[in-house]
């Protein structure tokens, strides 16, 4: 029977799915792996299921030579060096699509919250300050009729720019290579200066790679106007975030709102001292349907790489030829 590790506590009735099939090195505690223990895991596993905190490189594949396959519960892979995994012949496979929606949903959730002050309102509620009501309390940002940028257009920056229509925005994007105008969602190309100007509102979906890190420095939110605010749901470490605390302290951009965030889970501490920051713990995909969805998916990758099928989103076709049997 082969092994397969499952590095994460996921849907139990999916996983005893798998028992059935499949030898388990089961992740039951859920707690986050050390180095070491994936390693173990991994040593005579022919399958692993994994989330995107777990780094699978080239020291991990030379210790793990039954490996034929890795499934990511996620859609974005920098935890997966591919280059590695093409070497060893190694499928490395992701979730994609299966959660464009949720993701696009959580997106205007963060930027409706801190360009409303949601927050901060809360906050002050909860804590027994209201004690009337005044005309100019919590003064928010416009959102409906203003102008939302999207860095990065692909499948979730085009859900985010679907929505838009509704609250009459007009819609400008950059992205690494051209959208063809019948997919823009009628967004405008732009320059990423342009972006970055002319955005009352701007949401990050860019993948995360080398390029990308701090993509939105210091230099970057000083274009940015003042009223803007930032939502971040792509990955940390796009945006610098001591930089960011110092704009939002300074008052060089208005708000931000975040789901992820360099070396998560741990925070930039002045995030948690600032009131015009909304913060959520990477759960823009977290909706029931759809993490059921993207471990159905994994499972299905999962199933048909270690059945010398190919799977239905491998990420690195080129290593069909020399994969390990």
């Amino acid at each position: 029977m082969m092994r397969v590790a499952v590095t994460r506590r996921i849907f139990p009735e999916l996983i005893e799915g798998l028992r059935a099939d499949f030898e388990l090195v089961d992740n039951q505690s859920d707690a986050t792996w050390t180095p070491k223990e994936l390693h173990a895991a991994l040593a005579d596993a022919d399958g692993a299921l994994l989330t995107s905190g777990e780094r699978i490189d080239d020291a991990v594949l030379t210790q793990s030579p039954r490996l034929k396959v890795v499934s990511n519960v996620a859609v974005g892979y920098n935890n997966l060096d591919l280059a590695a995994c093409t070497r060893h012949g190694v499928l490395a496979t992701n979730t994609p699509d299966v959660l464009n929606e949720a993701v696009a949903d959580h997106a205007w959730a963060l930027l409706l919250a801190a360009a409303r002050r949601v927050g901060e309102s809360e906050r002050w509620l909860r804590a027994g300050l209201w004690k009337r009501w005044t005309f100019d309390m919590y003064l928010g940002a416009e959102v409906s009729g203003t102008t939302l940028g999207i860095l990065g257009m692909g499948r979730i920056g085009r859900a985010i720019a679907r929505r838009a229509a509704g609250f009459g925005m007009k819609v400008i994007y950059h992205n690494r290579s051209a959208v063809p105008p019948e997919l823009a969602e009628g967004a405008r190309g732009v320059t990423l200066t342009e972006l970055l100007q002319q955005s009352d509102h701007l949401i990050l979906v860019v993948p995360y790679t080398t390029a990308a890190h701090h993509l939105i420095d210091g230099g970057a939110l000083a274009e940015m106007k003042r009223t803007a605010v930032l939502v971040n749901i792509a990955r940390g470490g796009i945006v610098d975030d001591a930089a960011l605390v110092a704009a939002l302290r300074e008052g060089r951009i208005a708000a931000a709102g975040l789901d992820v965030y360099e070396n998560e889970p741990a925070l930039h501490p002045g995030l948690l001292e600032l009131e015009n920051v909304v913060l959520t713990p990477h759960i823009a995909s977290a909706t029931r349907a759809t993490r059921q969805a993207m471990a159905q998916l994994a499972i299905r990758n999962l199933r048909a790489a270690l059945a010398g099928e190919v799977p239905p989103s491998l990420l690195n076709p080129e290593a069909l030829d020399h994969r390990r049997r």
